[in-house]
């Protein structure tokens, strides 16, 4: 093991462990995690949120393709900002469930039941998303391709659905915002 894996793996491990247990605290004790403000109206958060999502995915669609076609440089800036905007929808999250109040679903039907599967789905893919992008961005920066080229099998789909499904579960739910 290299120096800074002893480093660096054990904070991608406690912040993948440590940050999915802190959103869950947040999605199902709503009432204890609250916070008022007065002075800010945080209710645009979920459109950001959209933005922010949407952004990511076309990041990441655009990484594979300079990837594909040997940019690498070019590659490994669409990655970090895609990383970049994935962290800022995670903190704009995170201040989103301590300032609103939980909107419930109104759909009914087959409505009611894709929307379910895709939120708990981009809930639970999301979760893998953390470690599998950490490790992906922390083998790409130290150089180590060949781990690099191993875990981005995984991480590119999954991330790019957790993108691609945060924009839908946001679209679904515009009625009831």
């Amino acid at each position: 093991m290299k120096k800074q894996d002893s480093i660096f793996i054990p904070i991608i491990i406690a912040l993948s462990i440590i940050i999915p247990i802190v959103v869950a605290l947040l999605m199902l004790f709503p009432d204890v995690f609250h916070v008022e403000s007065e002075n800010y109206d945080f209710s645009s958060l979920p459109f950001f949120h959209a933005i922010l999502n949407g952004s990511t995915a076309v990041l990441l669609l655009t990484g594979f393709i300079l990837i594909k076609n040997k940019k690498t440089n070019a590659h490994k800036l669409s990655m970090i900002s895609a990383f970049v905007l994935s962290s800022v929808f995670l903190i704009s999250y995170v201040t989103s469930k301590l300032t609103n109040d939980p909107v419930p679903f109104g759909g009914e039907g087959f409505i009611r039941i894709t929307y379910f599967f895709v939120l708990i789905t981009h809930i639970i893919l999301s979760v893998a998303v953390l470690p599998l992008a950490l490790f992906s961005i922390y083998r790409g920066i130290t150089g180590e391709f060949d781990k690099h080229k191993k875990i981005v099998k995984w991480t590119f789909p999954i991330w790019m659905y957790v993108a691609i499904t945060g924009v839908m579960v946001y679209i679904f739910m515009t009625p009831y915002y």
